[in-house]
């Protein structure tokens, strides 16, 4: 184990000679199996030349390591075969242990988890850590090798296609996604706008009831919610779009209807030209209807989403207005 470096403290290591065979694991081979002195070479510092490798050390006696290993072992199933679980019980394999000290890994408590990648441990944790947590850790541990999880090539491709305009595929990609991560907030978000964008609005409703409270203030929830409720006012206004046009232009002061008119506007896809209108209402007068148009204009900023053209564009206009 001449490889083996300990990216904490930085310590080198020397070899971890070989020892009696413990019984082998029931588990077998594959993506997760039980791991020992005699196996620990092929199965975690070899191994993680092709694969990162997690090593759960855990003890019988501990409680904690019984809410973790089916948290890691969850996760691990979901990377479909990009990462390795090797689970070790440190009391069956003291001199494992004892040697893994000497290299600058002392496992001073139990459950301690760490990851291997090119023979190299690249991070650790201890503790029982809730299961977004170690899905967090292992996407950390994916993104150094040069990979990713499935799930974040399911959610890439939904929102590839929800911007490329394949709106039921969208849908398809981030329910597929939300089964195996109930609480990723960036597919409900997709899920709610694709569903809005189909006119499936009683969908998209029954979706955004569903999101799990501890995710339902998250930004793009949040945006696809906003969405959700433009679709609907818009939805009204639009086919008035011509007659609020008509009635800015026989009076420009006339901010019902051009706030409608931006409405309206935003409705059919004209975000530049619905930020323009509610733009103009809060540079002749701010305070109109309590603030009205600027708070508008802020809604569409949550529903377009923070990095969407219009947004950065409007948001420039915005500031320059209020602080001329």
């Amino acid at each position: 184990m001449d490889d083996l470096i300990i990216g904490q403290s930085g310590a080198r290591a020397g070899s971890v000679r070989n020892a009696p065979s413990a019984p082998a694991s029931s588990s077998g081979g594959g993506a997760i199996v039980d791991g020992n002195q005699a196996t620990f070479m092929k199965e975690v510092i070899e191994a993680s030349r092709q694969v990162p490798v997690l090593v759960d050390f855990w003890a019988t006696w501990c409680g904690p390591c019984k809410q973790l290993t089916p948290a890691l072992e969850k996760v691990v199933t979901a990377a479909g075969g990009r990462l390795k679980l090797v689970k070790i019980d440190i009391d069956a394999n003291r001199a494992l242990v004892q040697q893994l000290a000497q290299l600058g890994l002392p496992l001073q408590s139990v459950p301690t988890v760490a990851a291997f990648w090119q023979g190299q441990i690249a991070d650790l944790f201890q503790g029982a850590l809730p299961e977004s947590e170690i899905r967090r850790f292992a996407e950390a541990l994916l993104k150094l090798a040069g990979g990713a999880m499935p799930s974040a090539d399911l959610l890439a491709e939904g929102k590839a296609a929800l911007e490329g305009g394949d709106t039921e595929g969208a849908v398809e990609l981030f329910s597929a996604l939300l089964e195996s991560e109930p609480e990723n907030p960036d597919a409900w978000g997709g899920l709610i706008r694709a569903l809005t964008l189909l006119g499936r609005e009683d969908e998209a409703e029954q979706a955004l009831g569903s999101v799990p409270a501890k995710i339902a203030d998250h930004a793009e929830v949040a945006g696809a919610r906003s969405a959700l409720a433009l679709a609907a006012e818009g939805r009204a206004a639009a086919k008035q779009l011509h007659a609020f046009a008509a009635r800015v232009a026989a009076d420009p002061s006339d901010f019902a209807a051009r706030y409608d008119h931006a409405t309206a506007l935003n409705a059919v896809g004209k975000r530049a030209e619905a930020a323009d209108a509610l733009l103009e209402i809060v540079r002749r007068d701010r305070s109109w209807n309590d603030d009205a148009a600027r708070l508008q204009l802020l809604k569409f900023f949550e529903a377009w989403g923070v990095d969407d053209a219009a947004t950065l564009a409007a948001r420039r206009k915005l500031s320059a207005v209020l602080f001329s």
